[in-house]
């Protein structure tokens, strides 16, 4: 198959011992600076490099030189200017009495007495100090009187921000981020609630589950679930956080779902009759959709509620017989549906935000696989193999397409794809002789030409981890292989996943 045997390597460590002997923090002048949190901004765009520790006070997001830094809140530059541990460096004391500290920036834009808004550039990256690459190194300090400071993580969700984050979308939480459907396939992964992926591989004895055993790092051992053998499997979030999971052959269709979110599973309960594929995702209101093809085209039932009890199963009005079936979601939170067979592409989408459908439509000839993903700026991409290599069709706009355009790559491979903590989209594609993969040379920008990315195999799936970077499962008649990420340019080798084999995928 793919794949080398080579084990995890670590995740390069940016600047873990920066500004270990700072000047004392300035407190804020009066207690009544202790008001309630503020609503938060994103600090930068990145992937978290390095996380909060005991030895490592405060977290690295690492991108590129001269990418902003931008204030997290409202507040008084009390620092700015030049230490040699930090680099360039910026303190900035908060409403509630709370500070944020930035370093290692090659550029300071604000000065100490001025005051600031949350989102407001105030720097620019840099990898001065005890730096071995451009990051963000961000300490908070909940008291500014302690002597420890705080997890940055937490800090920012409890104001609004998830991590990581896209800068420019604050300051606050604002409207709730756009849930996008998981790929499907014999292999799919998702995270749970706490941030921990967790991967689903269908082998001839059923459904075989492994998961992280922290968010970003380690994995379990897989562990049989039975359920459907050889099956199709799909992957959705309930509104509550629960990951729900849907397996399907030629004559059952079952699921099964977390119990609590991060939490255990039900067993496997009855979905319905048998079926070629299914494709699940979210409305915007929280309710699982499901689609699933077979003889007679493609079928559908939903949440009659978010968290909730099922329609019963419903005609779309055709769609291909035995379709591959992928779903995304446009940018107003419309649901669209995208399925090839042999000789026919079709797709349909929601005529309103968590409504109706729309007419099965031609979207192209026939194919053999396809993915969905979409831009930084909401426009969907659809990538689709045949026997002459993959083919790539986009929006123009909020209903216009492009026409097909070659892209090159393997012919008549599996697809999948994700998209990087910058917002590019990356494609990869494996069938028995390669894996392969193309990716956007800039946000919302064209392509790459394809390159080698492994061995070959017979199912592919990309997932993000917490931090943002992709990982990529693989899978052949030798088990379950992944491939991480370790910069926005750099990858791991190959490796078992959780050191085990896992089920063979045929």
């Amino acid at each position: 198959m793919l794949l080398g045997m080579s084990r995890r390597a670590s995740v390069l460590v940016l600047a873990a011992a920066a500004a270990a002997a700072l000047p004392a923090l300035v407190a804020p002048s009066t207690a009544a600076a202790r008001t309630a949190a503020f609503a938060a901004s994103c600090p930068t765009s990145g992937f978290i490099s390095q996380y909060y520790s005991q030895e490592h006070n405060g977290i690295d997001i690492a991108n590129d030189y001269g990418t902003p830094i931008h204030a997290v809140g409202d507040g008084e530059v009390t620092v700015s200017g030049y230490e040699p541990g930090y680099g360039q460096w910026i303190r900035i004391r908060h409403g509630d009495g709370t500070v944020t500290e930035y370093g290692h920036m090659k550029q300071r834009d604000v000065a100490v007495g001025d005051r600031v808004t949350a989102g407001q550039r105030i720097a620019l990256m840099g990898s001065e100090g005890q730096s071995s690459g451009p990051h963000l190194h961000l300490r908070v300090w909940a008291d500014a009187n302690a002597s420890i400071r705080t997890d940055p993580v937490p800090y920012l969700a409890e104001r609004g921000v998830e991590m990581p984050c896209t800068p420019g979308q604050g300051p606050g939480p604002g409207p709730a981020p756009l849930v996008h459907p998981v790929e499907s396939g014999r292999v799919v992964s998702a995270r749970s609630a706490d941030g921990r992926l967790e991967v689903f591989a269908a082998g001839a004895d059923g459904v075989h589950h492994a998961w992280q055993t922290d968010a970003n790092r380690g994995w379990s051992a897989w562990e049989s679930l039975g359920g459907p053998g050889n099956g199709e499997l799909a992957i959705a979030a309930n509104a509550d956080g629960r990951l729900e999971m849907f397996a399907i052959n030629g004559s059952t269709f079952q699921h099964r779902y977390q119990l609590a979110p991060s939490g255990g599973w039900s067993g496997w309960e009855s979905f319905g009759g048998g079926g070629r594929d299914i494709a699940a995702g979210a409305n915007a209101d929280g309710r699982i959709e499901v689609f699933a093809s077979g003889p007679a085209g493609i079928f559908h039932r939903y949440q009659l509620a978010p968290n909730g009890g099922w329609s019963g199963w419903e005609p779309t009005g055709g769609g291909p017989v035995q379709g591959r079936i992928e779903m995304e979601k446009s940018a107003d939170g419309r649901l669209e549906v995208f399925a090839v067979n042999g000789d026919t592409f079709q797709h349909q989408y929601q005529t309103a935000v968590n409504g109706g459908w729309s007419a099965w439509e031609d979207f192209g000839g026939g194919g053999h696989d396809l993915t969905v993903d979409h831009n930084a700026d909401g426009r969907l991409e659809v990538f689709a193999s045949g026997p002459v290599g993959v083919f790539h069709k986009y929006q123009t706009s909020g209903a216009g397409w492009s026409e097909w355009e070659p892209s090159g790559g393997p012919a008549g491979s599996q697809l999948t794809s994700d998209r990087t903590a910058d917002g590019r989209v990356e494609v990869f594609a494996i069938n028995s002789g390669a894996a392969m993969k193309t990716w956007q040379t800039g946000v919302n920008a064209p392509y790459s030409e394809w390159a080698e990315f492994g061995g070959g195999g017979t199912e592919i799936t990309a997932t993000t981890n917490a931090d943002g970077r992709i990982e990529v499962f693989g899978t052949s008649g030798a088990g379950v292989f992944h491939k991480w990420q370790t910069g926005f340019s750099t990858w791991s080798g190959w490796a078992w996943v959780g050191d085990t084999a896992g089920p063979a995928v045929n």
